[in-house]
């Protein structure tokens, strides 16, 4: 079983900045790939940034050249830099790791955007 723990989010005012870490509980860390999604009120989770074992990113069109996503295979964390944040990029966000078969979640950390 992965365990993902994110930490990070809090209340950022319009044009700030945060980074979002996701630590996993396991040596095989680096075979998965690592996600970040995000669930706002009344809407359905959507996929935010995701990097493959190889270092390939993608990004929800929306978050491309504010939000940036990475890992450190030495430390089993993927982070979230988000920048240039906006009150739509208000959510929780969840940490996804994904091998094959296997899928798992983090319980979430809130980031709220607003003045």
């Amino acid at each position: 079983q992965l365990q993902l723990v994110e930490s990070g989010g809090g209340l950022v005012q319009p044009g700030g900045s945060l980074r979002l870490s996701c630590a996993a509980s396991r040596i095989a860390f680096s075979g998965y790939t690592m996600g970040w999604y995000r669930q706002a009120p009344g809407k359905q989770r959507e996929l935010v940034a995701a990097i493959t074992s190889n270092d390939v990113t993608n990004y929800k069109d929306s978050v491309k050249g504010r939000f940036t996503i990475t890992r450190d295979n030495a430390k089993n964390t993927v982070y979230l830099q988000m920048n240039s944040l906006n009150p739509e990029d208000t959510a929780v966000y969840y940490c996804n790791a994904k091998w094959a078969v296997l899928n798992y979640w983090g319980k979430g950390t809130q980031v709220t955007v607003s003045s």
